[in-house]
């Protein structure tokens, strides 16, 4: 498999649900003390790399968030089923049959089902409706509480969802969990690489972020540090070309530049820069909007004084699922368009976007 596969592989099979970033974040770390950069970390556990091309040019944040939606195992009922909290944004129907691991304080990971009372057994009136999630539960394969206590599972610890990195049937097209967003975490470690013996006109901080999914909390915390003069976000959008959706966003035509979501307004004059540079390079880019949800950069051009902030998605399809998908070309569109972008953020250009 090529090293941009197994990177992705990598990380988007690493366990790390809000607050439990670790295993990422380790990824992160690993790949980030291979370059050119200094290494820091906000007090909730962002990672930040600060790669100086210019000591008097702008700060340029670029992020991407290490979490994934998940749950937290919140009771341990006597016959030794799991209750849970739900992490981040779930649909219910996605959610039953499906396997996860519980992770345990050690580290140790055990399989688990969700489960839920048979439809055979439900009554009419609940087969008319969706199973609710306080219906459900995790199904250890155990005899009771005892046993799971044996395993060393407590309240408290992490539960991911499973499945492994996939190439499909096009092999442009990738399947996996946790896409959201893992494919921004590496795609900020690709733009590091590929400026890495560069000069560039700025100082640019590529940083993974925690505690996206539960209300941008990493972002509020590491850009205060960045003090971005721009901040750019680098997530997940929804993709709209399936049956049933006619939306803009499709897989495979191009990086996102979302106009609007329920955080930010994206900076005008910012997103007019960066379709001029995917323009000159050749770089196919869509249009987005979401009128609900939102990304780090939500957060991001709050930080001290404000900054110019866009949210740059990749299209995916089946986000918040075990089952996510992309297009490979998007991602590295996406990365050469950052990168180009990086290059040409010099204090001029950033006056000029800040203050037009």
């Amino acid at each position: 498999m090529e090293k941009e596969l197994l990177l992705l592989k990598e990380l988007t099979e690493a366990k790390g649900i809000s607050g439990n970033e670790k295993e990422v974040r380790g990824i992160m770390k690993r790949e980030m003390e291979q370059l050119n950069v200094e290494i820091s970390y906000d007090n909730i556990g962002s990672i930040i790399a600060k790669k100086v091309g210019d000591e008097q040019g702008p700060r340029i944040m670029i992020s991407g968030h290490m979490d994934e939606i998940g749950l937290m195992v919140t009771k341990i009922t006597d016959d030794g089923y799991l209750k849970f909290q739900t992490i981040g944004g779930w649909w219910s129907q996605v959610m039953l049959a499906q396997q996860y691991d519980v992770v345990t304080r050690e580290g140790k990971s055990y399989r688990a089902v969700m489960g839920s009372k048979p439809p055979h057994l439900l009554k009419d009136e609940e087969r008319k409706n969706p199973v609710r999630i306080e219906d459900m539960f995790l199904d250890l394969g155990v005899k009771n509480k005892e046993e799971v206590e044996q395993l060393g599972i407590r309240i408290g610890d992490m539960v991911t969802p499973v499945l492994d990195f996939q190439v499909m049937a096009n092999p442009d097209y990738l399947l996996a969990k946790a896409f959201d967003d893992r494919i921004g975490c590496a795609a900020v470690l690709e733009v590091l690489k590929n400026l890495n013996s560069e000069k560039h006109p700025n100082i640019l901080f590529g940083v993974g972020t925690v505690q996206e999914e539960v209300g941008l909390r990493g972002a509020k915390t590491a850009s205060y540090i960045c003090n971005p003069d721009i901040a750019i976000a680098v997530d997940v959008g929804i993709a709209q070309d399936t049956p049933g959706l006619s939306g803009n966003a499709k897989m495979g035509e191009g990086p996102l530049l979302l106009i609007y979501d329920g955080g930010l307004v994206g900076h005008k004059e910012l997103r007019d820069f960066v379709i001029q540079v995917a323009e000159e390079n050749n770089i196919p880019y869509q249009y987005d909007y979401l009128a609900r949800g939102g990304t780090d950069a939500g957060q991001m051009h709050l930080a001290q004084n404000g900054a110019p902030a866009l949210s740059l998605c990749i299209a995916s399809r089946y986000i918040h699922s075990h089952t996510s998908m992309i297009s490979r070309k998007d991602y590295q569109n996406t990365v050469k368009l950052l990168t180009e972008l990086i290059k040409r953020l010099d204090r001029e250009t950033v006056n000029k976007i800040t203050f037009n």
